[in-house]
């Protein structure tokens, strides 16, 4: 794909320490590529950053960091709640999209319905899920499985639904209600 997009990989939550260490809340899938040592990071807001990565190390499972920006602990305690941007090329990968890839396409069926728009992707579920937020009924759950989405088009701004009996029916269909008498 080659294009480049703008990622939030993290949220400075607060000062830790007297030298200017922060913990940062991590929202990227690899932080110690996104956080390495010597990594220009963009802020919101942009007048807070640049940031350069000074030092990095992991405490209790967290994410500490320290900026050359922001030397010591008075120069940091301006830092919490700013969001670390990184650059990244789209996944450019086949079958593999960002979740802000997904979000926002129009979802259709494979005879070009529109179904509902991508409203998030669940993670936490045992498998990817796309939440379909469809108008006027509830939204869909729809498992990221190639058997089920079976194209994904970024340009087009879409993609497709091959969905088993069922699975786009929300019970207020008159199928579903000729299929209960």
């Amino acid at each position: 794909m080659g294009r480049s997009v703008q990622l939030v990989a993290g949220r400075v939550a607060r000062v830790h320490g007297l030298r200017g260490d922060v913990l940062v809340e991590v929202r990227t899938d690899d932080p110690d590529e996104r956080f390495a040592v010597g990594a220009v990071l963009r802020t919101e807001p942009t007048e807070r950053g640049p940031l350069t990565v000074a030092a990095k190390r992991w405490h209790s499972g967290r994410l500490l960091l320290r900026f050359a920006e922001a030397p010591d602990r008075s120069a940091a305690e301006l830092l919490p709640g700013v969001r670390l941007v990184v650059d990244v090329a789209s996944s450019g990968h086949e079958n593999e999209y960002y979740d802000h890839e997904l979000e926002e396409l129009t979802a259709v069926d494979v005879n070009g319905g529109e179904i509902g728009t991508v409203a998030e992707v669940l993670h936490n579920t045992g498998q990817e899920v796309l939440v379909i937020r469809c108008a006027g009924r509830a939204d869909v759950l729809v498992p990221f499985v190639a058997a089920i989405v079976t194209q994904v088009d970024l340009v087009a701004g879409r993609l497709v639904i091959d969905a088993p009996a069922g699975l786009l029916n929300d019970g207020t269909a008159p199928d579903a209600a000729a299929e209960g008498s």
